[in-house]
């Protein structure tokens, strides 16, 4: 089973770095759009933390 996950996770890293040569602009908006919506995430707990100590 451990050889299996080591094997996954090998096949995963190849065909994140494949679409990463591949399609770079694709990759480009995808990486966009998740810090963008972890700076979201992260504003929003900002503000609830502010909003507590008020």
């Amino acid at each position: 089973m451990a050889k299996l996950k080591k094997w996954l996770g090998y096949a995963l890293i190849a065909f994140v770095a494949f679409y990463l040569l591949t399609q770079p602009e694709s990759a480009a908006g995808v990486i966009e759009t998740g810090l963008g919506g972890l700076m979201s995430a992260a504003e929003s707990l900002s503000r609830f933390v502010n909003a507590l100590s008020v």
